[in-house]
């Protein structure tokens, strides 16, 4: 039996792990951003609003298959951990043949999703239209960006973090130049922004293998359809991923409820949202670096069965959560007005935005739990307590918007985003104590 990996938990391993990570995550956002500008700039709002619905209608296809890089950052940091190379290559090799499989099922099923979701939005006919468009071509980018997703868990299970700065590099900046070509260059418009994006995923997937060349290499020496459909290891793999399936999609629908809500309210109020929720992205990307970083040291920790390297790695990676959150917070108050000004020229849409502003300041600090106690439960692979945690906090969430709307509108909307956050915290705090005591050392 090989031994334990010892893995130092220090300040500088943090920062080792989630600096390349924050660079990579706050790259993300910003394709989104540049995604809203280049069509925020165009003489009517109908564009923008159509952008962010066809984002919507991808959040649900898509970020649906969360799994492929959650699920796959907890069993490959445990398999790194406890230094077990063929549980590692076994994994490898299963989780592409998902991502490959689910992506091929998701172009074929595509259509008939993509027409539900333009019911169940229920905007304006224009804005349906363009959504329609820009959700037709983007369907194709699935088999590359679900690869992407095990691409990126694995890098993040073997704390090789470095590797997934340079593959989200290659996705956004090439999404962005496509994006000022296609869209400002070609006068493409939405269609422009759904190409730009399905290219600069196939270019990402092909960089992934090729950064993990090596690993698949000595996968595909020892591959065996015996070993990748070993009948315990895929039902504990496929078990934990329908529980990360079921914890996304209620987080993807609870998100893009508040989306929907916006669309109610009409096409200024949805872009004005769709701006400040950008800013949302960027503050949960830039944090989640540190939740990365927890997912990375505590499945090592669990993994090698060391409850106090464990312990250390909640606490170091929270501290350093907590600080990056304060001073994000800090950064929206004092220059949140001048970066609205980068999403949109129409002043009603600005004017608007900044009215809601307050409530992107003090999204940090009140998110930052939820999100870190995220990343320990994905690298013990406690997949079960984060769904029920999710659906109890989706279902309250969603009862409160009943009464928070009617009574205070667009406030009462993103109080209600803010009040979600706190319940998702104190529902996963209340299971934390179940992996402190599975751990021995």
């Amino acid at each position: 039996m090989n031994s334990p990996k010892k893995t130092p938990i220090t300040h500088r391993a943090i920062w080792a792990l989630a600096g390349p990570i924050i660079i990579s995550n706050l790259s993300t956002p910003l394709v989104g951003a540049v995604d809203t500008a280049v069509v925020g700039h165009l003489p009517e709002p109908q564009s923008m609003g159509a952008v962010a619905l066809g984002a919507l209608i991808f959040s649900f296809l898509f970020w649906g298959f969360g799994f492929l890089k959650m699920g796959t950052t907890g069993f490959i940091a445990q398999a790194y951990g406890a230094n077990d190379q063929k549980a590692l290559s076994d994994t490898l090799s299963r989780v592409i043949f998902l991502a490959l499989g689910f992506g091929v099922l998701t172009i074929l099923v595509g259509y008939p999703l993509i027409q539900f979701a333009l019911y169940l939005l229920d905007s304006t006919e224009q804005i349906e239209s363009l959504t329609a468009s820009y959700a037709y071509i983007r369907i194709w980018s699935a088999p590359a960006t679900l690869c992407s997703y095990v691409f990126l868990g694995v890098f993040i299970g073997l704390h090789d973090t470095r590797k997934v700065l340079i593959l989200m590099l290659v996705l956004n900046l090439s999404n962005i130049l496509l994006d000022v070509i296609f869209v400002m260059g070609l006068k493409m418009g939405v269609e422009g922004v759904a190409l730009a994006t399905l290219i600069a995923e196939y270019l990402a997937a092909a960089c992934g293998f090729y950064l993990l060349r090596d690993h698949i290499k000595v996968a595909l020496k020892q591959f065996s359809w015996a070993n990748i459909l070993e009948r315990k290891a895929f039902t504990i793999l496929m078990k934990a991923n329908s529980d990360i399936f079921i914890r996304t999609l209620c987080l993807v629908f609870s998100l893009s409820y508040f989306t929907a809500q916006s669309a109610k309210m009409g096409e200024v109020i949805l872009a004005s949202n769709a701006i400040l929720l950008h800013l949302q992205s960027i503050m949960a990307y830039g944090l989640d670096g540190f939740a990365h970083a927890a997912e990375a040291l505590t499945g090592s920790a669990y993994g090698a069965k060391n409850r106090e390297a464990f312990k250390r790695a909640v606490k170091l990676t929270s501290i350093w959560a907590f600080i990056i959150a304060v001073v994000i917070s800090g950064i929206y108050l004092l220059f949140g007005e001048f970066i609205l000004g980068f999403f949109t020229s129409i002043d009603e849409v600005l004017i608007s935005a900044k009215t809601y502003l307050p409530w992107m300041i003090i999204a940090p600090i009140v998110s930052i739990w939820s999100f870190q106690l995220d990343g320990i439960f994905i690298g013990a692979s406690y997949t079960k307590e984060m769904r029920n945690a999710m659906i109890i906090s989706m279902l309250i969430y969603l009862a409160l918007l009943q009464v928070l709307i009617p009574q205070w509108g667009n406030h009462g909307l993103f109080l209600g985003l803010s009040l979600f956050m706190v319940i998702r915290a104190i529902t996963l705090g209340l299971y934390y104590p179940r992996i402190l005591r599975a751990i021995r050392n």
